[in-house]
Formats: structure tokens, C-alpha cells, sequence
């Protein structure tokens, strides 16, 4: 899912306040060029969605057959705090976590699919799926940070998470509410056009939002980032009273066939950017599309994707590359030639060369005592700290109405 999580919304966040600041005299160096961990996938600075990334990276490519490189496992698993999350990047991953890392569910989330998918990796699934449950919020849902009020995209990729490590999301039940409750609070009447918001405004409106709609279609019907095509279903949302998860995922898939309806794509609505093209939640949007009615759904967005998304996903780097692929995934279409290019080719070229196929590789166990808890020590990150804070204040100064995770859009 284009989730395009807070950590990359944070980026972006940083980038047009640069760009609304008083040109400055030029600094005597410039600034120094990010050190990329050789394990990680990308070039591009990793400090607000380098774990986002690489775990679309891996469930990618395990999606379409391919056996990651160990390092680039190694690196994600050593990511992990002593408490089971993940924060968007620790440069240092052998630093014990502590209060001022900005640990997130969106991160850890996307952790949990990647590793879930992989195998071998239960002790650290556990963990991550652990802390989730501890920083649950009373109405059902996640926040991006801890204590952070529940937002469509947050609880929308923890349900994936949960689904993914064989979890029944339904019975993720604090103060009596499920995560299902706190999507469903987030999701417009039938009759107000059945999309979700991201959350509600100061005065509790929900707004439509298709990058939340597109999440929340995922979520409500209990699914991960990359699932396989879906089925037409008797689903009909109708009415202003609470839908179901199944109706309002019905009803939020006929929001986004709306939406991309007239251009076959989603429009970027970033402020103070001009409008153009989503690349990214367009993609999102075929997935959802194809998990709740089938691929002939997404069929005319995805084509548009084929035609038009090569030089994007080129620049965006791999979470673009893994995008495209779950929207090949989930129609039935080919990654290795979508619109011309071979998507996981493009998406191995990143980083790690993967394993050789038949390769069985060595056995990824991460239990204790292993590599990753040595190195994550007595790790403590029960809080989210000051610079969580700050970012999230960045956010909402520009007035960003959504959060990834991608971006994860990207979120990422």
C-alpha cells in the first residue's frame, strides 16, 4: 500500500518547509552525503522510512518468488529495539533504543509483513507483534507513534501485520473496542461517499481521503500490502448507519473506481505543491481495487501504471519498485514486464543481489541470542520522546492530512 507512512510524510514535511524558507547565505560545505548501510536497499537518505522501504523490498520480492539476500534480512531484523518495534531507521543499530528514537507502528507493521512472509523469524514476529498489542489505543485502533490518536493508514497496516502473523485482528480487543471498530469510525456514511478519512478534523469532521481509502479497503477486509485478487462480493453499503468491515470495504473500493474514473489515476493533493499525477497512490488504489471486486476492476488504473509509472518508480527507488509489484500481484500481471520494464529486476538492482534461485540459503532463526538480540542489548524505548514530538508538530504546521506509510508514499 502506498501507506506512504508519517516517516516519509516527515520528509516531505521537512522538504517544503525548506522550500517556504528565506533563502539563507550558502553554507561553507555542504551537507554531508548519508552513509547507506550496504544491507539496506536504496541510495537515498534512510533517516525517515529506511525500514518502510526495506520491508516492502523484501515482501516483494518473497511475493514474486525471489529469496532476499541475507544481509538485507540481517539488516531489517537488526533494526528491531529490545521491546519488539522498529523505529523508521537506527543509524546505529548496536546503540541500545532508548526514549528519544522514534519508534512507530507503521514501521514495525510493515516489519511484521516482511518477516511474517519470510519465515524464520517468529521470535522477532512475536516481539514486534507484542508491543503492538501494548500501544493499542482504547478505541481499537494505532496511531503512527505511541499515545498518537488512530488514523486509517496506522490501523489499516497493523491489521495487515496482524493477519500476516496468524493473529485474528478481530480479537486485538482494548477497552472493548477492536481495531475494525476504531477503521469503521474513520469511514464516511454510504451515503456521504462511503471513503475514509486519514482522522477526524478539530471539530470531528471526517474528509475523504483516497490514500486512507485506499488503506482502509485493505484493512477492513483484513488484509496485508500485497495480497492476490479478490472476488465481486454482495456487499453493498447503503444508508448513514455503521457498515460492516465487508461493507465499508465495498464501499470504499466504489469511492476509488470513482475516483480514478475519469484520468484512470489518483491526483497528488500535497499543499503548497501543484497538483499532478499519484503514482504511488494510484498503485495503492489497483491493489484495493482488485482485493475487494477482482482485477478487471483495477484493470484501466493499472494499465495507466504500465504506460506512465516507469520514470517515477526510477527516481523513487525500491518501496515504488515494490508498489508496482503488488499491483501486478494483486491483477495477475506480469512484473517482469509491466509497461516494458522487468519491476523486479529493477527492484534487486537496489540493493543486495538476492539469493541464486533454488538456493535454500541458511535458515533465518532469530532467536535469542542471535545476532540481532546481541546487538539490541538492554534496549529500552517505552516512550516516543522529543523528536517524536517535533515531527509531528512539523506535520501538522503544513497541514499534511495524512501519514508512510509511504512516503510510504514515498513513506517512505
Amino acid at each position: 500500500m502506498n501507506v506512504r507512512r508519517s516517516a516519509a510524510v516527515l520528509a516531505a514535511a521537512t522538504a517544503l518547509t525548506c522550500a517556504a524558507t528565506p533563502a539563507m547565505a550558502a553554507s561553507p560545505s555542504p551537507s554531508p552525503t548519508p552513509v547507506i548501510p550496504s544491507g539496506l536497499y536504496g541510495d537515498t537518505d534512510p533517516t525517515y522510512d529506511g525500514v518502510w522501504r526495506q520491508s516492502l523490498a523484501l515482501l516483494a520480492q518473497d511475493t514474486v518468488g525471489v529469496r532476499p539476500a541475507d544481509q538485507a534480512v540481517d539488516w531489517l531484523t537488526g533494526q528491531q529495539c529490545a521491546t519488539g518495534a522498529f523505529a523508521a531507521f537506527r543509524a546505529d543499530a548496536a546503540k541500545p533504543c532508548d526514549a528519544k528514537l522514534m519508534v512507530d507502528s507503521n514501521s514495525t507493521a510493515a516489519a511484521v509483513q516482511a518477516l511474517s512472509a519470510l519465515g524464520g523469524h517468529d521470535a522477532a514476529v512475536d516481539k514486534a507483534v507484542g508491543w503492538l498489542k501494548s500501544v493499542q489505543n482504547t478505541d481499537g485502533g494505532w496511531g503512527y507513534a505511541p499515545g498518537g490518536a488512530s488514523d486509517a493508514n496506522s490501523t489499516s497496516v497493523v491489521i495487515g501485520a496482524l493477519t500476516a502473523s496468524g493473529e485474528k485482528p478481530a480479537g486485538f480487543v482494548k477497552s472493548g473496542h477492536s481495531p475494525y471498530d476504531a477503521l469503521l469510525k474513520l469511514a464516511l456514511p454510504c451515503d456521504a461517499g462511503g471513503a475514509f478519512a486519514y482522522q477526524p478534523d478539530k471539530q470531528g469532521k471526517l474528509t475523504a481521503n483516497a490514500d486512507a481509502t485506499a488503506a482502509g479497503v485493505l484493512g477492513a477486509l483484513g488484509l496485508g500490502m500485497a495480497p492476490g485478487a479478490g472476488r465481486a462480493t454482495d456487499a453493498v453499503c447503503a444508508g448513514t448507519g455503521r457498515a460492516t468491515p465487508q461493507q465499508a470495504a465495498a464501499s470504499g473500493a466504489a469511492y476509488l473506481a470513482k475516483s480514478v474514473a475519469k484520468d484512470n489515476h489518483l491526483m497528488s493533493v500535497l499543499p503548497g505543491a501543484e497538483n499532478q499525477p499519484d503514482y504511488g497512490n494510484t498503485a495503492d488504489a489497483v491493489v484495493a481495487l482488485a482485493a475487494q471486486g477482482g482485477a478487471e476492476r483495477a484493470e484501466k488504473p493499472l494499465a495507466w501504471l504500465e504506460k506512465n509509472s516507469a520514470a517515477w518508480a526510477k527516481q523513487s527507488g525500491p518501496a515504488a519498485y515494490a508498489q508496482l509489484i503488488f499491483a501486478a500481484h494483486a491483477t495477475g500481471s506480469d512484473p517482469r514486464a509491466f509497461g516494458g520494464t522487468d519491476l523486479v529486476a529493477a527492484l534487486n538492482a537496489t540493493g543486495p543481489t538476492p539469493q541464486p534461485a533454488g538456493n535454500s540459503g541458511k535458515t533465518a532463526t532469530d532467536e535469542p541470542g542471535d545476532k540481532a538480540d546481541d546487538a539490541k542489548g538492554e534496549d529500552s524505548d517505552d516512550g516516543y520522546g522529543v523528536w517524536w514530538t517535533v515531527g509531528v508538530f512539523l506535520v501538522a504546521g503544513i497541514g499534511i492530512g495524512f501519514l508512510i506509510s509511504g512516503r510510504r508514499k514515498q513513506r517512505p
